[in-house]
């Protein structure tokens, strides 16, 4: 795992996003000493939702002043795509695990970059 993070800490929770049902598996917020701020969250619904194939629907933000530098995100139908800067691409979305993972290694790679 990438330094910014070591570990993630969750509560249970379960809901309903978008009329599918949802249970919450991340939810982590940091704000750094510099005012930049890191937030995740992750969910498992029971059904995709659209422009993807696996059943997780996330946001992961970092960003300063109001201006996104990092962010994953899987908004309908665009599919999973990740931001760096100010460019957007797709991303091949594996597992939970790999989304944070790689999203700690963009983030660590910014702020080496401030």
């Amino acid at each position: 795992m990438a330094p910014v993070l070591t570990r993630l800490t969750t509560g249970q929770s379960v809901g309903t996003l978008a009329n599918i049902k949802a249970a919450l598996l991340y939810r982590q917020r940091l704000d750094f000493d510099d005012g930049a701020i890191l937030e995740i969250v992750v969910w498992r619904l029971s059904k995709p939702v659209e422009g993807c194939a696996h059943p997780f629907k996330y946001r992961l933000y970092y960003g300063l002043s109001g201006q996104r530098l990092v962010g994953y995100d899987n908004e309908r139908p665009k599919g999973d795509h990740r931001h760096r800067d100010n460019l957007e691409e797709a991303y091949a979305f594996e597992n939970p695990e790999k989304l944070i993972d790689d999203f700690f290694r963009d983030v660590d790679d910014r702020r080496a970059r401030r």
